[in-house]
């Protein structure tokens, strides 16, 4: 997660919000991701809010490690039986061949466009060779606040696939759609499947 504070302070206010309107029954993505990793995978959940996905991970028997830069999302996450929880941002990545997947799931747009292709390139190198990335991001242009003051960078598929592309990353599978989010607005996203 970023270290801008007016966004960390929407999280911090906001986690019990998250975590009820985001707290549910896996996505299909994620039961997508869950399957193509292998048994006991190792998995990091990189801007785990307050921990969803991870508990569902966790569940399916995936080794998981969450990670969020919000202290009160952290607080919920580690609430949460079976994973790993520490508050870090994204510039706290770093490692080799650690990951057998990393799940990113509307996390990354949070970070400021100069600095997307420096974490990109970590978190290739904390994948496994052949290590499954999966990107969730708002589709877009420029970088903006929304109303409840959270920054925001936003990308067109084309940026998206040249920034994995340079990281050394390969696409595999993108999704788009529309979503309501926690400020109450419609937006355009995109999902991608990455191979390290």
């Amino acid at each position: 997660m970023t270290k801008d504070a007016e966004t960390l302070a929407v999280y911090d206010a906001k986690a019990a919000d998250y975590a009820a309107r985001f707290g549910g029954a896996p996505s299909e993505t994620l039961l997508e991701f869950i399957a193509a990793l292998p048994k006991g995978a190792t998995v990091l959940d990189l801007g785990c809010g307050p921990g969803a996905a991870s508990r569902h991970m966790a569940k399916a028997g995936l080794a998981v490690t969450a990670t969020d830069a919000s202290a009160q999302m952290i607080a919920l996450a580690r609430q949460i039986p079976g994973i790993t929880a520490r508050q870090d941002s994204f510039d706290d990545l770093a490692g080799m061949d650690l990951y057998d997947g990393i799940w990113a799931s509307f996390s990354l747009l949070h970070a400021p466009r100069g600095k997307m292709p420096g974490f990109l390139a970590a978190i290739a190198a904390a994948l496994k060779p052949g290590g499954l990335l999966h990107l969730g991001m708002k589709l877009g242009t420029g970088e903006r606040r929304d109303t409840l003051g959270r920054f925001y960078t936003y990308y067109s598929e084309d940026e998206l696939r040249s920034l994995l592309g340079g990281a050394g990353l390969t696409v595999t599978r993108t999704r788009t759609g529309e979503e309501r989010g926690l400020a109450g607005d419609i937006s355009p996203y995109i999902l991608i499947a990455a191979h390290g």
